[in-house]
């Protein structure tokens, strides 16, 4: 649905979205109509070894001016709760009132390959029972590295998520972090507590760890300089929330067993929902606890339309993406990697993009990427089938989902109906989080909220024409991921499984 004409007369529920390059967010209606939207840009910083950074305080600037921009004209008294997600794994070190002391090291930053086998082995047990494997671009072994780094007072210091340092900054004071967004950092989502045992032996402070809510929960009331800073109400009600793969499943309405959503953009996650907790032997997927009950497994991968805009620089992909249609006999494999090191659908730090076959110029070159990263959703999706977990249903939804074109490769690829809801953005899916746990109003489960608030745009069928050519290219991409050793743990991962 829309955004409606003229003022709105009804209660609206903010969602916020933090994600790699900019901050959203939109005010959205118990009907799913969407009557505010604000986006703000962010920078970031790489480096060598693979490291990537944010400054915290882009993140709170970018905040302020997309949430003015999607609260201007609104009625104060009309907006009713909010909530916000962000990049999961995440991690900065603050002080006991929430100023940062360092630089966040995002979700991808790479850097801490030592510390991550120091965790794992620490906390193998309680990894295994959790159905995971502890990798280095995840938040605990980051928080190692940062503790180590000698750059703060390790006694003082306080770990904080992207999600609950903004949501803290919102309310005036340091606030509890989500079970979601604490799920990288080690929490144990079967006991519902930090693994302490762990986390003295890696000689962490307990004390640095934040409390650990439901999403849905309370965190606080926007304070007088958030309301200043953002726009939003003094007063209004901010809900803990979930990573933006989670946001992004709300988002799509996949709520129910055997619901399957897979977000596209600068990397590719995949979400589900499964009534029992999925435990993965290869360790490349996690659950989260879903807010209704059960459990949302997933992963994420490295590839996506990150590649493309690493492989064409200053070009124009809407031109190249309509180009693409008249070449999807490309000859060519390319794995659409971003960077260096696979997470999903296998674990392979040492993976890197490749190019393999012939490729008859730069469109040619563009339509294999296309293929690429809708072959490794395809793996993506048989490795969840191995697994024993159902799969009745998958939405699109991400930054991918502008390309029609591109939706329909991936249909055709999946060989199933996928479908894309009307609002894909995760800042969509935080603001039904927001109605569901708006502390205003009897709370109804999140599956309910989105029944009424989210709409489907269009179920995109898979081409009969093109099943032979894209199970051919499939092959040939799995063929070549095998060849490389890439669908084979090394040695010293093995042993860490």
């Amino acid at each position: 649905m829309t955004a409606k004409d003229g003022p709105v007369d009804e209660p609206v529920w903010i969602g916020i979205d933090v994600g790699t390059q900019s901050v959203r967010a939109q005010a959205v209606t118990a009907g799913g109509d969407v009557v505010g939207n604000g986006s703000a840009p962010l920078e970031s910083t790489r480096a060598a070894g693979g490291r990537h950074e944010q400054d915290p305080e882009l993140w709170w600037h970018a905040l302020g001016v997309a949430a003015h921009r999607a609260t201007s004209g609104l009625r104060p008294e009309l907006i009713r709760a909010a909530a916000l997600c962000a990049t999961s794994g995440t991690i900065l070190l603050t002080d006991d009132r929430n100023r940062a002391l360092t630089d966040a090291l995002m979700y991808d930053d790479a850097r801490a390959e030592t510390e991550a086998a120091l965790v794992q082995e620490t906390g193998a047990e309680i990894w295994h029972k959790l159905g995971h494997t502890m990798q280095r671009s995840w938040a605990l072994p980051k928080v190692l590295w940062l503790l180590h780094s000698g750059t703060v007072e390790t006694r003082t210091a306080r770990v904080a998520h992207q999600s609950d340092h903004l949501a803290g900054r919102l309310v005036g004071h340091r606030v509890a972090a989500d079970s979601s967004h604490a799920l990288k950092t080690g929490y144990d989502s079967v006991e519902g507590r930090w693994p302490e045992e762990v986390i003295d032996r890696l000689e962490v402070p307990v004390s640095a760890l934040p409390e650990v809510v439901v999403p849905g929960a309370l965190l606080g009331r926007v304070d007088a300089s958030g309301a200043e800073h953002t726009g939003l109400p003094e007063g209004l009600p901010v809900v803990a929330g979930m990573t933006d793969g989670c946001a992004a499943q709300i988002a799509a309405g996949a709520l129910l067993p055997g619901d399957w959503n897979s977000v596209l953009g600068t990397t590719l996650v995949l979400k589900g929902v499964t009534e029992g907790l999925l435990r993965d032997p290869s360790g490349v997927m996690y659950s989260h606890r879903h807010p209704d009950g059960g459990w949302m497994p997933g992963g994420a991968s490295s590839v996506g339309a990150g590649a493309l805009t690493d492989r064409f620089p200053r070009h124009d992909l809407g031109a190249l993406d309509a180009a693409a249609i008249d070449h999807e006999h490309v000859k060519g494999v390319a794995y659409p990697l971003s960077g260096k090191g696979e997470r999903f659908p296998f674990l392979r730090p040492d993976a890197e993009a490749f190019e393999t076959g012939v490729f008859t110029g730069k469109v040619d070159r563009y339509a294999a990427l296309l293929h690429g990263v809708a072959y490794i959703e395809r793996l993506c999706l048989e490795h969840v089938a191995r697994l024993g977990a159902p799969v009745r249903t998958v939405s699109l939804t991400g930054g991918a989902t502008r390309s029609r074109y591109w939706s329909q490769i991936r249909a055709d690829v999946l060989r199933m109906p996928l479908r894309v809801p009307s609002h894909t953005e995760p800042s969509f899916g935080m603001a039904v989080l927001a109605a569901a746990r708006d502390p205003n109003t009897p709370s109804s489960s999140v599956a309910e909220a989105a029944r009424r608030m989210v709409r489907v745009r269009e179920v995109v069928e898979p081409r009969d024409e093109t099943a032979d050519l894209f199970e051919s290219g499939y092959r040939r991409m799995v063929a070549e991921l095998d060849r490389r050793g890439y669908l084979t743990p090394p040695s010293d991962e093995r042993q860490n499984l």
